[in-house]
């Protein structure tokens, strides 16, 4: 995957692939010619790195051709060192050998993954002027934009989808969560390679755009970084990129859970039936909850209030029903928590409100 980092220096990039797919040929070889355009760009040969990476010279020149994330990394960690840019060529100046490692090291202290990143796009403007990175949110989306401030050229396309694997990779890795992306974007035409994004990127990728982005869900700025200047220290001396799909299950577990108990209420009872349908232990839902400022009861409230005010109004269907369809295993507990939630029985919010036509099997 681009711009693979191997110092004790140096932040690494993450790749998306597992160990299994790490093997497989799907990293184009337009990436590597990227890489031998900036040893042109230095005077340099890269024969020693293509060597090292066993990539052979004449796969270059085959616009087809797959190289495996494992052959990506080797041979960007050997370029990044010998041309002592760990932006290989991107920009009009060198990022010396250990930049990306200064970066991290001054998002490590913030209080949140927001500020982290925010810190992070200010830093690498103060490093390469050639690029400005811009973090917004709208709603309960943010997006992370990339705007050029001159041009590129032939490595372009290495440079913009590099700079945004390494921050998704960095965000990743700070709070231990995988994020998932809603979608990314680049400025150019969908190369011949375009199927490949699909795998750089989740979500949705279109091109043509008006510029380089990828967005996700808002609410992972919040969480708090759970990483520590140790961590770092540790993650700078691996030899290989970190990988996305090491980390921990995505830390939206809230979403999960209302999602869980709003389709599957019968199989949503008590702790230890969700924790078995999330895949994980009760003590560890209950204690990831509570790092996103969660808890069971109250997401239990939440969708079953929600559910249950719904099909008073919109059913006739009898309370019996209703308090079953809602998660409840009898009609007594059911009233009860109705009550509770709003300060009338079922059959009384019903009356105030006036249910809509429906049918009793609605």
């Amino acid at each position: 995957m681009p711009n693979a980092h191997h110092s004790a220096e140096d932040c690494p990039a993450p790749s998306v692939l597992g160990a299994h797919a790490r093997s497989l040929a799907v990293t184009p070889i337009a990436f590597v010619q990227a890489i031998v355009q900036a040893y042109e760009k230095y005077g340099k040969n890269p024969a020693q790195a293509l060597h090292s990476a066993q990539i052979k010279p004449n796969f270059l020149l085959n616009p087809r051709h797959r190289i495996s994330a494992l052959q990506m990394e080797r041979i960007s960690g050997a370029a990044m060192q010998e041309l002592d840019d760990e932006a290989l060529g991107w920009f009009s100046r060198r990022l010396p050998w250990g930049s990306y490692g200064m970066l991290a090291r001054a998002s490590i202290s913030a209080p949140s993954l927001g500020v982290a990143l925010q810190r992070w796009c200010r830093h690498h403007g103060l490093m390469a002027d050639d690029i400005s990175l811009k973090l917004a949110t709208t709603g309960d989306q943010a997006t992370l934009t990339i705007t050029e401030h001159r041009e590129l050229q032939a490595l372009r396309e290495f440079c913009l989808v590099s700079v945004l694997r390494n921050f998704h990779g960095l965000a990743c890795w700070l709070i231990d969560s995988r994020i998932a992306l809603q979608g990314a974007q680049f400025p150019f035409t969908a190369p011949a390679h375009q199927d490949v994004y699909g795998v750089l990127f989740s979500g949705p990728t279109t091109f043509d755009a008006a510029s380089a982005a990828i967005s996700f869900d808002a609410r992972y700025l919040t969480l708090p970084l759970k990483r520590d200047e140790a961590a770092l220290r540790q993650m700078l001396k691996r030899a290989l990129p970190l990988t996305v799909l090491q980390y921990r299950r995505d830390r939206l577990l809230v979403q999960r859970v209302r999602q869980a108990l709003s389709t599957q209420p019968a199989n949503t009872h008590s702790a230890s039936d969700l924790a078995a349908l999330l895949a994980m232990s009760p003590r560890t839902l209950h204690r990831q909850l509570k790092d996103e400022g969660a808890s069971l009861q109250a997401l239990k409230d939440e969708v079953r209030r929600q559910r249950a005010q719904d099909l008073l109004l919109r059913t006739h269907r009898p309370i019996k029903q209703i308090a079953e369809a809602s998660g409840f295993q009898n009609e007594k507990s059911f009233m009860r928590a109705f009550k509770g939630w709003t300060g009338q029985s079922p059959a009384e919010f019903r009356h105030a409100v006036g249910a809509a036509p429906g049918s009793p099997g609605r």
